[in-house]
């Protein structure tokens, strides 16, 4: 075999070709995928290593990165190089590879496994995100890595009311939905996206049709399979202990673990529970069988764990009851304060059973906004949206850092708001919203939503629309289904969905659906999405209790905007030589101004007294002359018939020799020096040309009433008959008759 030599399938989905290659490159990799559509090309390799101690968790890293040399651009920070540290838009997309594929590995596996996705090739066109999806689960069907795929990877759209799959870059730019899916030969198994209010219904269909649109990625993934498949490491999973398990669980039972398990505050639960391991442990050590066996009490927790989630879900599927004592479709107590920060644009406190979030808005100027380096150039966001969620939220002790699930999920609220944003020509603020996570049981993004929706109509943001949102639930039972509403943190450890969904009354505006079973049919997700509505109704019903409108004003502590418009021409003079006289007018104000070539200037000032001042500053380098103003002026020519005097910046009007005195002035020298003040009125406006008069001025001063009439244009005088002109006409008449030449002066 050649060095270069590779395997190659190709699939046709959406009317484009998807390539799927092995063997050429990273052959050292347990699995390695180069994937194409078009001129998008991305590297996909899997790798694992060998734990000795295996972990009691999954151990699989997944990470996304785009080489800046994709696109033919070098990287615009300092370094010019592709720093270590993921961006949020290379996060995201790790977290779409990594959720769809995880649960497909077997429970127990301990090995390490690493799965990386370069871009190394980008169109433009053609997003590489979902290719990355198909090759990170190829590249594992074909490795020795247990893996119960495959599954690939796809984005819905729908242009002019139709289906597409995996949009262009000018369909997606049209397109009313902008979802993600993954899904394997039999169900849909991952969802997130966004979408400008869609029916549920509609993203029902448009997921059935998008399930089977992919079939032929499936398709390609079995062949390959077949062609270069590597055997799997055979891999037994831990055998349970029937008798300890049996044993334990019974201890458990008599120490009051259902008791525990129906404990309704949160923190009270933790330490009934707590207090029944503790038992559990006191009993087995007493116990002759298991008190000197420490891998038998080493399983303890494990058992716990394993007697909890069958508790909660018996008592879910036979009595309809949830952990809090709720039945399965009723959302829990809400309670809203507005206006929480005094000095904030615009703050919310939003409690929803024991989570809690604050979240505040931040009005700025366009300045404000986020500059992006992306492999399609420079972009600028206008909203973000920023969750937090720090240790203390749930009484943990860690290290303070943005995580991946943070930053995933600011990104699934700040979808959600974005349909109902005034465009930047209604409202030209940047906006941040900071959603910080103060208490959590579950549903905290969701709470980010309302919050947020919340905060931006305290701040005054004319949104189309409030938000809502809530997280479903799901339990399995054989073929019974059951969907839980506003889940709990205990009931998405437990349960088998997490099915997040936001909108407003009119449809869905962000989805985002994970499940830990094989599939879940379309006709529960239709279950699910309708039970969300009408919950989504009701938390929009206690939001306009709250706050039932936009505010009218914005917060005194907001930026003051305002726009002007200006001549052009003088744009050169508001900037001046090295951006001197704006910089002047940015210190001593403190506005943010923005200046376009047409003239549109937009102002944002920290308060209404410094708007005043910025403005005040910017205008006057474009003001306009009034007749009958007296201004006083520069001389800044001499003239036979005049002088030129400038009355306002880039403005200049010609005083007559006949204007400049209320006597005869036989020079204009005489009265006009340049560079000196002149004090002058207005007297006559032509389009461009402008006329003063200091004779007027002086007149007014001695208390004189002047006459406009006397300040009109000198007439030009007629030639006296017989005269001077009409005797050099004569000559020049008598010349041409002859044929005779002006004789020149050297002549």
């Amino acid at each position: 075999m050649g060095l270069l030599n590779s395997t190659r399938v190709s699939a046709v989905v959406g009317g484009k070709e998807i390539i799927l290659e092995t063997g050429r490159l990273a052959r050292q990799a347990n699995g390695a995928i180069w994937v194409q559509c078009g001129g998008t090309v991305a590297l996909v390799t899997v790798c694992e290593a060998v734990l000795e101690t295996p972990k009691d968790f999954f151990p699989l890293t997944v990470e996304y990165a785009e080489r800046m040399y994709a696109a033919g651009r070098i990287p615009g920070n300092f370094f010019r190089r592709e720093i270590g540290r993921p961006s949020d838009h290379e996060t995201l997309v790790a977290r779409l590879i990594d959720r769809p594929i995880r649960p497909l590995f077997p429970k127990g596996y301990g090995n390490e496994v690493q799965v990386l996705a370069t871009v190394i090739s980008a169109d433009g066109v053609n997003d590489p995100d979902v290719l990355c999806i198909t090759a990170a689960s190829a590249a594992t069907c074909i490795s020795s890595i247990p893996f119960a795929g495959p599954v690939a990877g796809a984005r819905l759209g729908r242009v002019d009311g139709q289906f597409v799959l995996n949009p262009t870059t000018e369909e997606h730019a049209r397109s009313d939905m902008d979802i993600t899916l993954a899904a394997s030969r039999d169900a849909v198994v991952m969802v997130e996206g966004e979408a400008k209010l869609v029916k549920e219904q509609d993203l029902i269909d448009g997921l059935n049709w998008a399930h089977k649109a992919i079939q032929p990625l499936i398709d390609a993934q079995e062949e390959l399979m077949k062609l270069v498949g590597k055997a799997k490491t055979p891999f037994t999973p831990k055998q349970d202990d029937p008798e300890l398990f049996a044993y334990v669980e019974e201890l458990a039972i008599k120490a009051g673990m259902e008791d525990a398990l129906r404990t309704i505050d949160k923190m009270e639960r933790k330490d009934a529970r707590k207090a029944v391991k503790d038992k559990v442990k006191a009993l087995m050590a007493s116990d002759e069988r298991y008190g000197e066996d420490a891998s038998a009490q080493a399983c303890i927790g494990e058992i716990l764990d394993h007697l909890e989630k069958k508790l909660v879900r018996q008592r879910v599927i036979n009595e309809g009851t949830r952990i809090d004592a709720r039945d399965t479709k009723t959302v829990r107590p809400i309670e809203i304060e507005a206006s929480v920060l005094p000095r904030a644009h615009g703050s919310v406190l939003f409690a929803r059973g024991e989570t809690k979030t604050l979240a505040v808005t931040t009005l700025g100027s366009s300045g404000d906004e986020q500059k992006v380096d992306t492999l399609n150039g420079d972009e600028s966001k206008r909203f973000m949206l920023h969750y937090n969620f720090p240790p203390f939220t749930v009484g943990e002790v860690k290290s303070v850092r943005v995580s991946r699930r943070e930053i995933g999920h600011g990104h699934l609220a700040e979808r959600a708001l974005k349909a109902v944003l005034p465009s930047m020509e209604s409202f030209p603020y940047t906006i941040r919203v900071v959603s910080d996570t103060l208490e959590s049981n579950g549903s905290s993004s969701m709470a980010a939503v309302c919050g947020g929706c919340l905060s931006l109509m305290d701040a005054g943001v004319p949104i189309s629309a409030p938000v809502a949102g809530v997280a479903m639930g799901l339990i399995k039972d054989g073929d019974t289904y059951t969907v839980l509403t506003d889940i709990l943190g205990d009931e998405d450890a437990l349960g088998d969905m997490d099915f997040k969904i936001a909108g407003t009354a009119e449809g869905i505006s962000a989805i985002q659906m994970d499940i830990k079973i094989n599939g879940l049919p379309t006709e529960v997700m239709a279950r699910a999405m309708e039970q969300a509505r009408v919950a989504r109704l009701h938390i929009l019903g206690v939001m306009a209790e709250a706050l039932p409108e936009v505010r009218s004003e914005l917060s005194p502590y907001a930026p003051q905007h305002e726009e002007v418009f200006v001549n052009p021409e003088i744009i050169r003079m508001i900037i001046g030589p090295g951006g001197k006289n704006i910089k002047a007018i940015t210190s001593a104000t403190g506005a943010a101004i923005d200046i376009e070539d047409s003239g549109r200037i937009t102002i944002f000032a920290p308060t209404q007294q410094a708007m005043q001042a910025a403005k005040e500053m910017v205008l006057y380098y474009d003001q306009r002359a009034e007749l009958g103003k007296n201004y006083n002026g520069k001389v800044k020519r001499i003239l036979e018939i005049g002088a030129i005097v400038e009355i306002l910046p880039n403005l200049e009007a010609l005083v007559h020799i006949s204007q400049l005195d209320t006597n005869r002035v036989e020079k204009t020298e005489d009265v006009a020096h340049l560079g000196e003040d002149m004090m002058v009125k207005v007297i006559e406006i032509n389009g461009d040309r402008i006329r003063a008069s200091r004779k007027a001025v002086i007149l007014e001063a001695q208390g004189i009433e002047w006459n406009p009439e006397d300040t009109a244009r000198p007439a030009r005088r007629e030639p006296r008959e017989g005269g001077d002109r009409d005797r050099r006409n004569e000559r020049r008449g008598e010349r041409r008759d002859r044929g005779d030449r002006p004789r020149r002066k050297e002549d």
